[in-house]
């Protein structure tokens, strides 16, 4: 698909003059046949996209997002941002600070702003949102939750999950904690979790004791303390990295060293992580690109073309100083 960036490219001028020209404005007569000629060419697309929205809906797509002071948040807004306006299209944000009836109500304001389409960064996906997507003649598509019924963009946290505990058990921890959050959060209470199992199941001789905690620092401070509480894990297993980076000052208040005394891995891959001492060993997921192609698939579902119910986008596993090697005797 060409994007405003290739016609600019192809017609030597700038995005904002092709951008311009899409919307009606003053552009030279030259110029213009010039980019009409590339785009017949090109067989570019946003153009008609956007023009079939004037009479019926906006180029806006509504973004709602359940907290702006996270990592995942900010870098997911802006692969989004940067996409939508590669295709003349804008991003209206709201933030619901984590609260459902928020949420719900953002969905139908925005559908009666006739935005195009709307991406939700979901934390659950509750029969009341259900019943308000049924409603909205809107396509909304979830980043972050899957619903069979729905179309959604997720992180592979089932499989990150897995390698992450493969990982740890590879580096020879045997005595395990894994430090998570409500199930009630599918994706990283729950699909996490069950990866890791999962690594656990299929190694065979670990002892490992599970644990909840809240999202943030302050709360996953606390609840790693309650780790140590009586058992001690060669290795903690957290959920998110700011789950991790609480669990490590835990550490230190309770007098242990990372990684002499214990080992911690985070999720997520945030740039803070790299510049901790030690840095922190995480599954890095890649939030700017999953917010591109959350761009993508909306914009393909507004102009009335199908996607994948489900689109998965990736990870790695980036090793730094926070994990040490155990010997396993053998």
């Amino acid at each position: 698909m060409k994007t405003i960036a290739d016609i600019a490219k192809l017609a030597g001028v700038a995005k904002s003059t092709v951008s311009r020209y899409l919307n009606g404005g003053s552009v030279s007569e030259k110029m213009k046949q010039k980019i009409e000629t590339i785009i017949e060419e090109t067989g570019y697309t946003p153009n008609t996209f956007a023009q079939s929205l004037k009479a019926k809906k906006t180029n806006m797509i509504g973004t709602i997002v359940p907290r702006l002071d996270s990592y995942e948040t900010s870098q997911t807004l802006t692969g989004i941002d940067n996409e939508l306006r590669e295709w003349n299209c804008h991003m209206l944000v709201s933030n619901t600070n984590q609260n459902v009836d928020r949420e719900i109500e953002t969905i139908y304001t925005f559908a009666k702003q006739k935005v195009a389409g709307i991406i939700l960064l979901a934390t659950q996906v509750t029969d009341t949102h259900l019943q308000a997507f049924s409603e909205i003649n809107v396509p909304v598509l979830l980043v972050g939750q899957q619903h069979e019924d729905v179309y959604s963009l997720v992180h592979n946290d089932e499989e990150a999950g897995y390698a992450i505990g493969k990982y740890i058990i590879e580096q020879g921890h045997r005595r395990l904690a894994f430090l998570g959050v409500s199930e009630e959060n599918i994706a990283i209470g729950l699909k996490r979790k069950e990866g890791f199992k999962r690594a656990i199941r299929e190694a065979g001789g670990c002892e490992v004791h599970y644990f909840e905690t809240g999202f943030t620092m302050s709360e996953a401070t606390a609840g790693a303390l309650a780790v140590f509480d009586g058992f001690f894990p060669s290795a903690l297993i957290c959920a998110t990295d700011d789950i991790a980076i609480g669990a490590v000052k835990a550490a230190y208040k309770k007098g242990m060293h990372v990684p002499a005394n214990i080992s911690v891995t985070g999720f997520g891959g945030y740039d803070i992580t790299a510049m901790m001492n030690p840095a922190l060993t995480t599954v890095k997921l890649h939030f700017i690109e999953a917010g591109k192609t959350a761009a993508r698939n909306i914009i393909q579902l507004a102009n009335g073309q199908e996607i994948p119910k489900l689109t998965y986008s990736g990870f790695e596993i980036i090793a730094r100083e926070s994990v040490d090697k155990r010997f396993v005797p053998g």
